[in-house]
Order: structure tokens, then sequence, then C-alpha cells
């Protein structure tokens, strides 16, 4: 981290702010192409003092989070993750049009409630997402190591924060702040919604309106 450093104090190092706008600028700007061009962003978080943070950053964005834990093989094992968030997808349907209810006594149908409660900690902030996402947003680089190294052995672009007890050249884009400080972490996220807001009204702008009067294209059999 020594590049990020302005000084110490003491036993403190001080991050040079002036490089911290200039990597936030820079992630911003991945994270407005990738949302324009369709991509989803991960957002990562399972520390105490970011998670309902970055929680409501990915609910008022409505891109994929990891909050409470990062299961082993999230995406590096994504076809035995992806059989896990169809079932419980599957139980919600099924829960919701009232089949369990009429299928099974209340005992057992509180079990499932239990099986979808239980799905939806582990897995539910990424039920749904679509694809491979365009990016990872990581905000503790030494807490989500996991994640930064599917991220890397799969090849996804890596956005961290890094504090000055992290490994910069882990992320792709690295950006030097104190990943502790709440207040920090607000200013970042809010600049992050207003990035994903951009590119999403960007996606919708390119993204021809259906025409009322064409007639659908029937294939034949």
């Amino acid at each position: 981290m020594a590049q990020y450093i302005h000084s110490k104090r003491g036993t403190i190092h001080i991050i040079d702010l002036a490089k911290t706008v200039t990597a936030l600028d820079k992630a911003l700007e991945v994270v407005n192409h990738a949302v324009g061009d369709g991509k989803q962003i991960l957002f990562v978080s399972t520390k105490r003092q970011s998670k309902d943070i970055v929680l409501k950053l990915a609910q008022d964005t409505k891109q994929p989070f990891v909050v409470n834990r990062w299961l082993g093989g999230m995406m590096t094992n994504w076809p035995t993750i992806s059989t896990q968030i169809k079932r419980l997808k599957d139980l919600e349907e099924k829960m919701g049009t009232g089949e369990l209810q009429n299928k099974y006594n209340k005992l057992e149908v509180q079990r499932f409630q239990e099986e979808i409660d239980e799905k939806n900690h582990i897995y539910g902030g990424i039920k749904n997402m679509s694809s491979r996402p365009g990016a990872v947003f990581v905000f503790d680089m030494v807490n989500e190591v996991n994640a930064v190294r599917e991220a890397r052995k799969l090849g996804i672009p890596i956005i961290g924060l890094v504090d000055t007890n992290a490994d910069p050249s882990l992320a792709d884009y690295p950006i030097p702040c104190n990943d502790d400080a709440i207040k920090t972490i607000e200013l970042i996220c809010e600049y992050i919604k207003q990035a994903v807001q951009a590119g999403q009204a960007k996606r919708e702008k390119a993204t021809p309106a259906p025409d009322k009067d064409e007639k659908p294209v029937v294939l034949a059999a």
C-alpha cells in the first residue's frame, strides 16, 4: 500500500485522499459501463460495520449481494449453487400459490418455510443473479478473501476497498480508504448508487421500446 500512503504519524499511516478520489472515479466508470452493458455488479460485504449499508445499496439498485456469509463455491461451483437456488424459488412459488398448504399438514408446511428462510439467508442475495457478474465489488479485501479468490479464478474484475493492511494488487480497481469508517463507506456507496443508476438509465435509453403494432413472429413447427 506504500504507493497510496501520504504520510505516517506514529504507528498510523495516512492514506493519500487525492489518490482515493482518482481510484474511485475509475471504479465508478467501470460500474457505469458494466451496468450500461446490461451486466450486474455483485456487492460483497459480510463485515458488521458495512453489511447493512451495502445491503441497502444492493436493494436500492436491484443488484445481487452477499452480506451474511460467503459460501465456498458461490461462483466457482455455480451448477451446485444454482440447484439450491432453483429449489428455493420452487418452494417459494409453491408456498405463494398455496400448493404446499393444500398438500401437507401444518408441521410439514412449517418445515418448508424454515427451509425457505434458511436458503434465503444463504442464497437470497444472489437468487436473481442472471449470469456471471460484470464485476465483484468487495468492501474489505482482507475479510472477503474467499470472494476475491473465486473472482480472480474466474477472471471477473474486482473492485475493492483497500485499507493499509490489504494487498491492492489483488484488486483490478483498488480504492484506497479506511474500510472500517462507516461515514466513508456510506459516502462511497452513495457514489456507487449514482453510477449504477446512471448505467441503468443508459441501458434503458439504448433499449428500443417494443412496437405496439408489430405482430409477434410465429415459427413454423
